[in-house]
């Protein structure tokens, strides 16, 4: 039979956060996620979507002609037959970013792809979800990201950084603002926090993180899919 995985989208754009921020980049985003955090910004992601061969999907990223490659969701660790795509992707000699929410079990990826684990905060609404053991496997080209809705989630991720070590244990700890959504994340109970905000939070500290926006957010209406 036929290996198969439920795809939302398949887009070439530009990749808008990470250590990766400005490159273009292939992103294959995968249906489902068991997560229900109070900023999320691709809900669509949760139902929509078609099951397709992995061989179609692998052939559609090829054609990209694109060396770097994120798989992302929803939560694309949720599907288990997501590394199928991921192992032929590192065997064709592309790096392959794996953003998941940490929830689930990284230990199955392939060695030779980079997972950026986004840790959740309590403003999530889902900080019970995370998976702590997840970080006995953090390879050195790992990164961490956290998402900050308010002072509270700072604190929390600033004591996590420091309890766990994790700029000594990755190739980067992230930290971004929560971005204002077109629906209003105030409606939510989830205020925007402004990025300068959280720049001053960081150089008073002089906490070891690199600050990061969603790049494609700026380029684009937030509102946009594909990109």
């Amino acid at each position: 039979m036929t290996s198969t995985l439920r795809i939302n989208e398949i887009f070439f754009s530009i990749q808008g956060e990470s250590t990766w921020a400005g490159c273009p980049c292939v992103f294959v985003r995968l249906t489902g996620c068991p997560l229900r955090c109070r900023y999320c910004d691709t809900e669509y992601a949760f139902r929509e979507g078609t099951t397709r061969p992995i061989d179609e999907i692998l052939a559609e990223v090829r054609a990209f002609g694109c060396p770097l490659v994120e798989i992302t969701g929803g939560e694309p660790l949720a599907q288990q037959r997501v590394h199928d795509l991921i192992r032929p992707l590192c065997d064709d000699g592309a790096t392959v970013l794996i953003e998941t929410s940490g929830a689930i079990d990284i230990r199955p990826c392939d060695p030779r792809s980079i997972r950026i684990l986004d840790l959740k905060t309590p403003g999530s609404g889902e900080a019970a979800r995370n998976l702590w053991s997840n970080l006995d496997d953090l390879r050195p080209r790992d990164e961490i990201k956290f998402v900050i809705t308010d002072r509270a989630d700072y604190d929390w991720a600033a004591q996590a950084i420091r309890d766990h070590r994790l700029a000594e244990r990755c190739n980067a700890v992230l930290m971004s603002a929560v971005f204002e959504q077109k629906k209003g994340l105030e409606i939510l109970g989830c205020p925007a926090l402004h990025p300068r905000t959280l720049a001053e939070w960081i150089l008073a500290d002089r906490l070891p993180v690199r600050m990061q926006t969603q790049l494609h957010k700026l380029i684009w209406d937030p509102g946009t899919r594909g990109v």
